[in-house]
Protein backbone atom coordinates (compact mmCIF):
# COMPACT_ATOMS: atom_id res chain seq x y z
CA UNK A 1 0.00 0.00 0.00
CA UNK A 2 1.28 3.58 -0.91
CA UNK A 3 0.70 6.50 1.62
CA UNK A 4 0.82 10.26 0.97
CA UNK A 5 1.46 12.56 3.98
CA UNK A 6 0.51 15.87 2.68
CA UNK A 7 0.15 18.93 4.62
CA UNK A 8 0.09 22.72 4.54
CA UNK A 9 1.82 24.26 7.82
CA UNK A 10 1.19 28.20 8.59
CA UNK A 11 3.92 27.92 11.62
CA UNK A 12 5.46 25.17 11.37
CA UNK A 13 3.36 22.68 14.00
CA UNK A 14 1.41 20.39 11.29
CA UNK A 15 4.81 20.21 9.80
CA UNK A 16 6.13 18.21 12.84
CA UNK A 17 3.06 16.52 13.36
CA UNK A 18 3.06 15.23 9.81
CA UNK A 19 6.87 14.33 9.83
CA UNK A 20 5.91 12.14 13.32
CA UNK A 21 3.31 10.57 10.96
CA UNK A 22 5.22 9.78 7.81
CA UNK A 23 7.82 8.31 9.91
CA UNK A 24 5.00 5.71 11.65
CA UNK A 25 4.43 4.54 8.49
CA UNK A 26 5.84 1.60 6.88
CA UNK A 27 8.99 2.15 5.19
CA UNK A 28 9.71 2.56 1.22
CA UNK A 29 5.69 2.82 1.54
CA UNK A 30 5.08 6.79 2.34
CA UNK A 31 6.04 10.10 1.18
CA UNK A 32 5.88 13.42 2.31
CA UNK A 33 5.13 16.94 0.73
CA UNK A 34 3.60 20.24 1.87
CA UNK A 35 0.80 21.01 -0.17
CA UNK A 36 0.23 24.46 -2.04
CA UNK A 37 -1.96 26.33 -4.64
CA UNK A 38 -1.26 23.86 -7.26
CA UNK A 39 -0.46 20.24 -5.52
CA UNK A 40 -1.88 17.92 -7.95
CA UNK A 41 -3.53 14.64 -7.13
CA UNK A 42 -1.49 12.40 -5.52
CA UNK A 43 -1.02 9.01 -7.40
CA UNK A 44 -1.12 6.86 -3.78
CA UNK A 45 -4.47 5.50 -2.45
CA UNK A 46 -4.13 6.27 1.09
CA UNK A 47 -3.95 9.76 2.20
CA UNK A 48 -2.55 11.55 5.25
CA UNK A 49 -4.02 15.30 4.87
CA UNK A 50 -2.69 18.04 7.35
CA UNK A 51 -3.70 21.20 7.79
CA UNK A 52 -3.85 23.89 10.11
CA UNK A 53 -7.04 25.79 11.70
CA UNK A 54 -8.20 28.53 9.50
CA UNK A 55 -11.63 30.10 10.69
CA UNK A 56 -12.62 26.73 11.82
CA UNK A 57 -11.31 24.38 8.80
CA UNK A 58 -8.16 24.06 6.54
CA UNK A 59 -6.53 26.63 4.99
CA UNK A 60 -7.82 27.46 1.07
CA UNK A 61 -4.70 25.40 -0.33
CA UNK A 62 -5.74 22.36 1.24
CA UNK A 63 -9.54 22.95 0.17
CA UNK A 64 -8.39 23.51 -3.36
CA UNK A 65 -6.76 19.85 -3.37
CA UNK A 66 -9.52 18.54 -1.57
CA UNK A 67 -11.90 19.66 -4.57
CA UNK A 68 -9.98 17.51 -6.97
CA UNK A 69 -9.99 13.81 -4.72
CA UNK A 70 -12.33 11.40 -5.72
CA UNK A 71 -12.04 7.63 -4.50
CA UNK A 72 -9.30 7.89 -2.10
CA UNK A 73 -8.83 6.71 1.70
CA UNK A 74 -8.46 9.48 3.62
CA UNK A 75 -7.08 10.57 7.00
CA UNK A 76 -7.43 13.78 8.63
CA UNK A 77 -5.17 15.54 10.84
CA UNK A 78 -4.37 19.28 11.89
CA UNK A 79 -2.91 21.83 14.40
CA UNK A 80 -5.15 24.62 16.08
CA UNK A 81 -3.90 27.40 18.12
CA UNK A 82 -6.75 26.75 20.70
CA UNK A 83 -6.98 23.66 22.38
CA UNK A 84 -7.89 21.72 25.47
CA UNK A 85 -10.95 20.68 24.19
CA UNK A 86 -11.50 17.13 22.10
CA UNK A 87 -15.06 18.91 21.04
CA UNK A 88 -13.63 21.82 19.66
CA UNK A 89 -11.12 19.42 17.93
CA UNK A 90 -14.22 17.59 16.59
CA UNK A 91 -15.88 20.40 15.16
CA UNK A 92 -12.81 21.69 13.13
CA UNK A 93 -12.52 17.91 11.78
CA UNK A 94 -15.80 17.75 10.90
CA UNK A 95 -16.26 21.39 9.33
CA UNK A 96 -13.50 20.52 7.55
CA UNK A 97 -14.12 16.71 6.59
CA UNK A 98 -17.17 18.01 4.86
CA UNK A 99 -15.10 19.90 2.28
CA UNK A 100 -14.29 16.44 0.96
CA UNK A 101 -16.34 15.45 -2.22
CA UNK A 102 -18.09 12.39 -1.86
CA UNK A 103 -16.91 9.66 -3.33
CA UNK A 104 -14.06 9.86 -0.75
CA UNK A 105 -13.57 7.33 2.29
CA UNK A 106 -12.78 8.99 5.68
CA UNK A 107 -10.77 6.73 7.62
CA UNK A 108 -10.23 9.22 10.33
CA UNK A 109 -9.19 12.48 12.15
CA UNK A 110 -6.66 13.28 15.03
CA UNK A 111 -5.98 17.19 16.38
CA UNK A 112 -3.46 18.45 19.16
CA UNK A 113 -3.07 22.36 19.87
CA UNK A 114 -0.27 24.15 17.83
CA UNK A 115 1.62 27.36 19.25
CA UNK A 116 0.46 30.21 17.67
CA UNK A 117 2.76 33.57 16.34
CA UNK A 118 3.82 35.94 18.43
CA UNK A 119 1.28 38.84 16.76
CA UNK A 120 -1.65 36.70 18.28
CA UNK A 121 -0.63 37.40 21.87
CA UNK A 122 0.22 41.18 20.77
CA UNK A 123 -3.61 41.23 19.49
CA UNK A 124 -4.73 39.54 22.81
CA UNK A 125 -2.90 42.18 25.04
CA UNK A 126 -4.43 44.75 22.95
CA UNK A 127 -8.28 43.47 24.03
CA UNK A 128 -7.20 43.10 27.72
CA UNK A 129 -6.03 46.67 27.94
CA UNK A 130 -9.28 48.09 26.10
CA UNK A 131 -11.28 45.92 27.66
CA UNK A 132 -9.91 45.36 31.31
CA UNK A 133 -13.21 44.34 33.43
CA UNK A 134 -13.67 41.31 29.73
CA UNK A 135 -12.27 37.81 31.03
CA UNK A 136 -11.99 36.72 27.78
CA UNK A 137 -8.44 38.21 27.01
CA UNK A 138 -7.14 36.83 29.88
CA UNK A 139 -8.14 33.19 29.07
CA UNK A 140 -7.42 34.15 25.82
CA UNK A 141 -3.49 35.01 26.71
CA UNK A 142 -3.71 31.85 29.66
CA UNK A 143 -4.39 29.69 26.18
CA UNK A 144 -1.59 31.73 24.44
CA UNK A 145 0.74 30.54 26.63
CA UNK A 146 0.04 27.15 27.57
CA UNK A 147 0.03 26.13 23.36
CA UNK A 148 3.57 27.50 23.32
CA UNK A 149 5.06 24.09 24.15
CA UNK A 150 3.17 22.51 21.42
CA UNK A 151 2.98 20.20 19.54
CA UNK A 152 4.40 18.52 22.62
CA UNK A 153 6.48 15.31 22.51
CA UNK A 154 3.28 13.30 23.93
CA UNK A 155 1.18 14.76 20.71
CA UNK A 156 3.95 13.86 18.73
CA UNK A 157 3.82 10.27 20.04
CA UNK A 158 -0.47 10.39 20.08
CA UNK A 159 0.30 11.38 15.77
CA UNK A 160 2.24 8.58 15.36
CA UNK A 161 -0.36 6.21 16.42
CA UNK A 162 -2.57 7.65 15.09
CA UNK A 163 -1.13 7.00 11.60
CA UNK A 164 -0.47 3.17 12.72
CA UNK A 165 -4.66 3.50 13.72
CA UNK A 166 -5.07 4.18 10.33
CA UNK A 167 -2.99 2.43 8.35
CA UNK A 168 -4.72 -0.68 10.75
CA UNK A 169 -7.96 0.55 8.90
CA UNK A 170 -6.95 0.58 5.20
CA UNK A 171 -9.07 -1.10 2.85
CA UNK A 172 -7.32 -2.55 0.30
Amino acid sequence: MRYAVLYSSGTGNTEQVARSIYAALPAGEARLEAVGPDTAVPEEEVLFLGFWTDKGVCPPAMQALFAKLSGKQVALFGTAGFGGSQAYFDAILQRTQALLPAGNIVLGGWMCQGRMPAAVRVRYEAMAAQNPDDPKPASFLANFDHALSHPDQSDLAAASAFAAEMAAKVKG
